[in-house]
C-alpha cells in the first residue's frame, strides 16, 4: 500500500507532475522530516517508487496544466 510520502507514492506522484524519475521518499510523510535520497534506500524501497512511476505512467494519468 502507498501512503503519502511513501516511495511508491512519490514515484507516481513525479510521473504526475512530468518529474524527472528520481528515487527518494518521506517517511514521515511528503515534505515532513527528512527527505530519504536515491543513495540512502533499500533496493526494495527503490523498485517501490519505480512501480509507483511506470504505474502512472501506464495509466497516462498526468496533472493537466
Amino acid at each position: 500500500m502507498a501512503y503519502h510520502g511513501s516511495p511508491r507514492d512519490r514515484g507516481a506522484a513525479d510521473s504526475w507532475y512530468y518529474r524527472p524519475r528520481r528515487p527518494h521518499w518521506w517517511p514521515k510523510g511528503t515534505g515532513r522530516g527528512t527527505q530519504v535520497v536515491e543513495a540512502d534506500m533499500t533496493p526494495e524501497e527503490i523498485a517501490a517508487y519505480y512501480r509507483g512511476f511506470d504505474e502512472n505512467e501506464a495509466d497516462g494519468d498526468h496533472k493537466v496544466w
